[in-house]
């Protein structure tokens, strides 16, 4: 098991408990990406910079308030509680107490089954598993090794927040750490190269975004790209290929992951990566199975124990109770949360589908009067009419990422519009917004 991530670690903990022996390699912390400057601390942090927000909605709703920011509580927090001061001994105690072999330390392919570990050469009776997930993508911008940067680790581990930053990506991952340190009092810009942030999701969600970073004081760059980096008297300063030169204390890189699979050997089994491609039981080669981002299908860690669990099936000579090809749920830790399943409106006329669109904004439900402040989104269906099924949707809002559970089943269980419409949703429920976007699908 070359990699002990979350995908790596499920498919571990997967092959111990059908009565494999497992040796385990990991060159950095068991875990991987999600527990020790993804997942959790990241959320962590957007926990708190949303407490800081809810704080500051008080004279709207309640009286008044008075908000100190401070990073050193959630610091403290994530040091201490979720990541052990980035120590994975507990990890690896965990894995050897389930009869796991960990070996610290990078892994190389010399041949089929045969793979080197420092000095010690371990031996694949039954064959190996790549789960080596996947790296920040350093944009080739001159000057930009010379001035220093941040990636979402150093961002992550700060112990206090900086008085300004830029960041270069409007993805998730930007995105989220934009926002939560833009309302612990850091100055933020935000660049996107694309024309709006979020690019990979429906524009509406990308402008309800937008506008919510703008009025947490984030200013919004899009259609622009990074030319040059320089230190100028203790700031990085930022050319962007327009002329403007943006100076802050801090530089956050944020364009985007990259499959890992570098140094590993794999040309042993016929493949170059940098990515590991699998079929539909994570097979990359006979004797060789992928999962995770390594995989270049997605980096998500519900993603990747997808993928260890059919792999583990596989493995054991079972059935796979997962299907390979199941739509894939994601959701943006953004104030809106943008939660999102299946094809967008313009991938489902691109697939050629007769699409039916339903569009409702959240402020006009029962739920979102009563929620008032802090209300903007929206959810939208996307429908395949010759069919009548749900194949995408979008809930942006208060709760997105918990409205597009109900989407996310409808649209993997493929539950008939008609079924959907028929059902009583609680009263008031941030979901129930969903009921008004089939009354705007009707009106089509």
């Amino acid at each position: 098991m070359i990699g002990l991530g979350p995908g790596g670690g499920e498919v571990a903990s997967g092959l111990l408990a059908g009565g494999l022996d497992v040796v385990g390699v990991e060159r950095e912390l068991v875990g991987g990406e999600c527990p020790y400057w993804g997942c959790i601390p990241s959320k962590m942090l957007v926990r708190a910079a949303d407490a800081l927000a809810e704080a500051r909605r008080v004279p709207m709703l309640a009286g008044d308030a008075h908000v100190q920011a401070d990073l050193a509580p959630v610091a403290r927090r994530i040091r201490e509680q979720a990541t052990d001061d980035w120590d994975d001994a507990v990890a690896v105690a965990r894995f050897e107490k389930a009869g796991g072999r960990f070996l610290r330390g990078s892994a190389r392919v010399e041949d089929r089954a045969r793979v080197r570990v420092g000095d010690e050469i371990v031996y694949a009776r039954v064959g190996v598993v790549v789960a080596t997930g996947a790296r920040p993508v350093r944009p080739p911008i001159p000057g930009l090794d010379a001035a220093g940067y941040w990636t979402n680790r150093e961002a992550i581990a700060a112990q206090g927040a900086p008085s300004s930053l830029l960041v270069l990506g409007g993805g998730a991952i930007g995105l989220e750490l934009a926002q939560a340190f833009a309302r612990f009092g850091t100055s933020v810009t935000v660049v996107e190269g694309a024309d709006r942030v979020l690019p990979a999701e429906e524009p509406d969600a990308s402008a309800v975004v937008a506008e919510a970073l703008r009025a947490d004081g984030v200013q919004v760059c899009t259609g622009r790209r990074a030319v040059s980096v320089a230190t100028t008297d203790g700031q990085t300063e930022t050319t962007l290929d327009d002329g403007t030169v943006l100076g802050t204390e801090k530089l956050l890189v944020a364009v985007g992951r990259r499959p890992d699979a570098r140094g590993l050997g794999l040309e042993h089994y016929g493949l170059e990566g940098p990515a590991v491609p699998v079929d539909s039981r994570m097979r990359a080669a006979p004797g060789l199975w992928a999962v995770g981002d390594v995989t270049g299908g997605g980096a998500f860690t519900h993603l990747a124990v997808h993928q260890a669990r059919i792999a583990v099936a596989d493995i054991l000579g079972r059935e796979p109770v997962e299907a390979a090809d199941a739509p894939l749920p994601r959701v943006t830790f953004v104030d809106p949360e943008v939660g999102s399943v299946g094809l967008t409106e313009a991938a489902a006329r691109a697939a050629g589908l007769r699409v039916l669109v339903g569009c409702a904004p959240v402020a006009a439900s029962a739920r979102g009067f009563v929620h008032g402040p802090g209300t903007a989104g929206l959810v939208k269906l996307v429908v395949d009419a010759g069919r009548g099924l749900l194949v995408g949707a979008t809930a942006v809002g208060p709760a997105g990422g918990e409205v597009i559970g109900m989407l996310a089943l409808a649209v993997h269980a493929r539950i008939p519009i008609r079924t959907l419409r028929s059902m009583i949703l609680a009263y008031p429920t941030f979901h129930r917004g969903v009921l008004d976007a089939f009354a705007a699908l009707e009106q089509e």
